[in-house]
């Protein structure tokens, strides 16, 4: 019984693992505006979402190879092998081998661990909800001066893809602790 139990969560905790990679998990504006006096001036400085493979690519882009491999292999590979060999314990008659193959997952399980990690640092990154920044400059023209307020704003806001990820972390971990329990007592 808690072998089907734990292979249904795992199957669920796939189909949340999808969207949590491909929608946006963090959405990022930042804007400066310059008032002076009666009248202000109000540029976007960046104004993005990002999910985990947006966010791969965009590192894989700007070649930094290595930190888009690691966010690639702990967020993407780990979870999908996790997934891929509770699916083959499943389907095996063999209870050594699914033996085997269980203690596998359980002890890369301790690296996937790491996508919780990767989830860490976007919330790290959303700490910086309404950061704001004010600064008075002048500018000297001669006989005239020009006083104004220089001033940026960060937003920053939580995407559709953190709650399915964070949702696929919880539902595969329990999935695979109650299949594995049910594999030792039966």
């Amino acid at each position: 019984m808690k072998q089907n139990i734990g292979f249904i969560l795992n199957i669920l905790a796939l189909g949340l693992f999808v969207p949590g990679i491909m929608l946006p998990i963090f959405s990022m504006n930042m804007e400066m505006q310059a008032d002076l006096g009666s009248s202000a001036l109000s540029t976007a400085l960046i104004d993005k979402e990002l999910s985990i493979l947006g966010t791969v690519t965009e590192l894989w882009n700007e070649q930094r190879y290595l930190v888009g491999f690691l966010i690639l292999f702990f967020s993407v590979v780990v979870p999908l092998l996790k997934t891929s060999l509770v699916t083959v314990a499943r389907i095996i008659r063999s209870q050594e081998t699914k033996q085997k193959l269980l203690s596998f997952v359980t002890s890369i399980g301790k690296w996937s661990m790491a996508d919780v990690f990767v989830v860490a640092i976007f919330l790290a990154v959303l700490s910086t909800d309404h950061a704001s920044t004010t600064s008075t400059e002048q500018i000297n023209m001669g006989l005239f001066k020009i006083t104004f307020e220089l001033s940026s704003q960060t937003l920053s806001n939580v995407g559709l893809g953190f709650w399915f990820f964070t949702a696929y972390c919880l539902i595969s971990l329990a999935g695979t602790q109650l299949f594995y329990r049910g594999v030792k007592q039966g």
